[in-house]
């Protein structure tokens, strides 16, 4: 008789589910002639600037190890920056840290401050890795979530009722990935009063930042009185067009900052050096690039979500990020067969909305980080599917 096989996979590895959205990558990326409006993923090149300092800094023998929490004068240029662009006052010795990516920001924050079975507020639809990121943290994620009634924004009394003795975090992501939704200054202080209340701590995502197209975007840590509880977590993947880089950083108060640092230090030691000193580059003289693209992101955003209604399909318009997120509900199909059908069909890639959440079941997410030419020709192959999956 055959014994079973012992497993060595931690449990709650092996309960976590392959990512939804690399699982439509991988799809499209063994067909030909696929336009993919999948990954999230700018079509520039990293401006040519940065990419010649860290050339630079490999030519002058910078190959060694930085600080823990990185560059010096990059902790510096991310304090001036995010003192110029929203009046916040971070101290570079102690209240930032560069990080391989804001992926690996989130999870350094969610391990620094989680306890066994303390809970994490997460707003839905989200970005795939939140809940997984919580529960390998040793948390237990509540999902909210936000519909399209309120334009895929969380209203308070939502929140509220989610909160419990064990609340620790509220995580937002605001441009938001998937929806592209961006809370206002008003939304943001009706969450920062919940947030004083009930005492827990908020991680904000503020990758998209820079990447907002109808107002102003404000930091959820210059709410009034909350920079001593909010954890900012941002990056250089999507303003700079530098998501093969992978150099991200998070600011926050003194003693998490610090703590954050401990774990990052045992765990990845530095973030890359020379995509460090690309990065210095990038904020001492990138700043017009980033808005040539924004300029362009907006271009765009205008004719998908003009084509989507044409088609009939009912899509908000985004404030911020580069995706929409339209409803596919009128063709009677979900949202993952609308988007594998799509993909056979017409070799146009999307992302099922519910790999984001339940709430994001009956949408898709498509992004639009490609260029105008690849957009009209996948715009005009989906309103084909569209019109012959349409509910009569």
């Amino acid at each position: 008789m055959k014994t079973q096989e012992k497993s060595y996979i931690a449990h709650h590895v092996d309960q976590l589910k392959p990512s939804g959205i690399r699982r439509f990558f991988d799809l499209a990326s063994k067909m030909e002639n696929v336009i993919s409006l999948g990954v999230g993923e700018p079509d520039f090149v990293t401006p040519w600037n940065v990419i010649e300092a860290s050339y630079h800094s490999l030519e002058r023998g910078f190959t060694s190890y930085t600080a823990n929490a990185g560059l010096f004068e990059l902790r510096q240029e991310i304090s001036k920056f995010l003192k110029t662009e929203y009046e916040l006052e971070y101290n570079p010795e102690n209240q930032v840290l560069v990080t391989v990516g804001a992926s690996q920001a989130i999870d350094v924050a969610l391990r620094t401050i989680l306890n066994p079975g303390d809970e994490v507020i997460v707003v839905e639809p989200s970005f795939v890795s939140y809940v997984p990121a919580v529960r390998l943290a040793g948390g237990v994620p509540i999902t909210v979530s936000a519909t399209e009634e309120h334009a895929f924004k969380i209203q308070a009394n939502q929140m509220e009722a989610a909160i419990t003795p064990r609340t620790k975090a509220l995580m937002i992501c605001s441009p938001n990935n998937p929806t592209g939704a961006v809370l206002s200054k008003q939304e943001m202080e009706e969450i920062a009063k919940l947030a004083k209340k009930h005492d827990f701590l908020v991680i904000s995502d503020e990758i998209y930042a820079d990447l907002t197209y109808d107002e102003t975007f404000t930091s959820f840590a210059s709410i009034s009185e909350m920079a001593e509880r909010t954890i900012l977590i941002s990056g250089f993947s999507k303003a700079f067009a530098m998501t093969g880089w992978r150099l991200g950083y998070a600011t926050g108060p003194k003693q998490i900052i610090e703590a954050m640092t401990k774990i990052h230090q045992y765990t990845i030691m530095c973030a890359p050096t020379m995509a460090q000193h690309g990065a210095l580059e990038a904020l001492r003289n990138g700043r017009s690039s980033v808005l040539e693209m924004k300029t362009s992101y907006r271009q765009r955003r205008n004719f998908v979500v003009k084509a989507l209604k044409d088609m009939g399909l009912s899509c908000h318009l985004p404030g911020g990020a580069f995706y929409v997120f339209p409803s596919v509900t009128s063709t009677g199909m979900s949202s993952e067969d609308f988007a594998e059908e799509l993909l056979q069909e017409q070799q146009v890639a999307v992302v099922p909305g519910g790999v984001f959440g339940e709430s994001g079941e009956g949408y898709v997410r498509c992004s639009y980080a490609t260029s105008m030419k690849q957009l009209d020709t996948a715009m005009k192959r989906m309103r084909k599917f569209v019109e012959e999956k349409q509910i009569q």
